[in-house]
């Protein structure tokens, strides 16, 4: 994405996990709790606002510890908690993989908040308290390859502004720091040891809209886009991990696994990334109503000039163009056509059930380029709201392109219970179906062995239940906290 000292940069397609950092060998590990909580219709306007707001933009492993789940009546966010400064202090901040740079609230902030309804303690980032943090300067090279360009009106010396504006109209802005973030590398099978990079994040001094009123707020965002900017390209410059990251969201329990590296097992097919695009966008070629293709033109999934389908798992639910949610929603009720339908919120189709919805609704599957498949059952893309009362998930996308063509774009809805593989080395993506409350096999290039990591859940602050691991390869990945 390009930033422009003086420009907006919408983040699109947010991830939001939170993490937590736990110790480990060559990998880091982000707990991730889910932002929302709460059942029933009242919750669902949230999850599409929030989905509006998403859309207005060598090596050793990594373990993020990951917790929470997007189910649309409960959290439907992930945050985790990341350990910055010397001393190290814990700031929670929200994952995207839509946007790019890692940023927290600083000292001095206006209108950033001090309490969140999360049951988390909100930390403003002090330069003047870390020994190891100091200020990014506009003629420093980070800020040059930052903006793409020289930066305009740049005195020697004088820090590196940033501006961020969301889909929502929020925004927040600052300057550039670098400081040590620590992490928990992927040191055996199940085992991590600590280790810390110094990375250049922004600093935000100001805030507006939404950032600076919710009541469910964090300490900032961490970006995970393809950029010079983010997170991951800055530890893959220092040669400390490899640009290639998963996630295997547990849609059934909540948490899973999210790792930095390379995946040995299970196996995982993939498609290219369309290039030169900010977010992840890959090329569909048509969709499958139990084994049956829609009867719609493919050139319908193009965004502009074939620029394809966006991928995010910072989504919570599945935007289609008009003709194919209509089409495909036509074949959603044929084994059920004299089942009464009523709208939530305006815009959610529900109707009430008591079988199982697996045996009364059809499978849906979306075919990819390099014939890659991605099959979504019943049981995803419905979901409870109340005692029998089901509503479906599939959204009209409602977003337009600049040239005026819909977009597709496939959130958690369809990628939960998955491992997603994003391998920026190669500009691919992959997935697989697979239990995302047990366990993955990483590569550590610098020894060539293979480590298991674990699922982590800390979405309950008492429990261990499922897992959502980001680990992080490049060190090599990184197990996932459980709670």
């Amino acid at each position: 994405m390009d930033l422009r000292r003086k420009g907006c940069l919408i983040l699109l397609l947010v991830l939001v996990l939170v993490v937590n950092i736990v110790k480990g060998d060559n990998n880091v590990v982000f707990n991730v709790k889910h932002k929302y909580g709460g059942r029933g219709g009242s919750v669902l306007n949230e999850l599409k606002a929030h989905d509006s707001r998403r859309h207005g933009r060598m090596l050793a492993a990594v373990d993020f510890q990951l917790g929470g789940n997007g189910q649309p009546t409960d959290a439907a966010l992930y945050y985790t908690k990341l350990t910055i400064g010397t001393p190290p202090k814990d700031y929670h901040v929200q994952v995207d993989t839509g946007s790019d740079i890692l940023w927290v609230n600083c000292a001095g902030c206006r209108r950033c908040p001090s309490k969140s309804s999360l049951g988390i303690d909100l930390t403003l980032y002090d330069l003047k308290a870390s020994a190891s943090g100091k200020t990014v300067s506009c003629d420093q090279d980070f800020c040059t390859d930052m903006f793409n360009a020289p930066y305009s009106d740049c005195r020697v010396g004088a820090p590196c502004e940033y501006q961020v504006t969301y889909g929502d109209g929020s925004s927040t802005s600052g300057y550039f720091v670098k400081d040590y973030i620590h992490f928990d590398q992927v040191s055996g099978n199940l085992k991590t040891t600590s280790m810390n990079g110094s990375i250049a994040f922004g600093c935000s001094s100001s805030q507006s809209g939404e950032l600076g009123s919710s009541t469910q707020a964090v300490d900032g965002i961490i970006g995970f886009g393809q950029a010079n900017s983010s997170l991951i390209s800055q530890l893959a410059v220092s040669g400390k991990v490899k640009k290639v990251f998963a996630h295997c969201l547990d849609g059934s329990n909540g948490g899973g696994i999210f790792a930095i590296g390379q995946v040995v097992q299970p196996k995982v097919k993939s498609t290219p990334l369309v290039p030169n695009e900010p977010h992840y966008n890959v090329v569909m070629k048509g969709i499958e109503v139990n084994g049956k293709a829609l009867d719609i033109p493919t050139t319908i999934f193009d965004a502009g000039s074939n620029r394809g389908t966006i991928i995010d798992s910072g989504t919570t639910l599945a935007y289609l163009p008009n003709k194919v949610y209509n089409a495909l929603m036509d074949k959603l009720m044929v084994k059920q056509p004299d089942l009464p339908t009523h709208l939530v919120e305006g815009s959610f189709h529900c109707f009430y059930y008591r079988g199982k919805v697996d045996d009364g609704f059809p499978v849906v599957t979306f075919q990819f380029a390099s014939s890659l498949s991605l099959t979504v059952y019943p049981h995803d893309y419905l979901f409870q709201v109340n005692d029998n009362e089901w509503c479906i998930g599939w959204q009209d996308s409602g977003m337009q392109t600049k040239d005026g063509k819909e977009i597709t774009l496939l959130g958690d809805l369809v990628l939960s219970n998955k491992l997603v593989l994003y391998d920026l080395e190669n500009q691919s993506i992959g997935w697989t179906e697979y239990n995302c409350s047990s366990s993955i096999r990483i590569r550590d290039e610098t020894s060539g062995k293979d480590y298991t990591i674990g699922a982590h859940n800390i979405s309950s602050a008492s429990t261990c239940n499922s897992r959502m691991v980001f680990a992080f390869f490049v060190l090599i990945i990184s197990i996932l906290c459980n709670l």
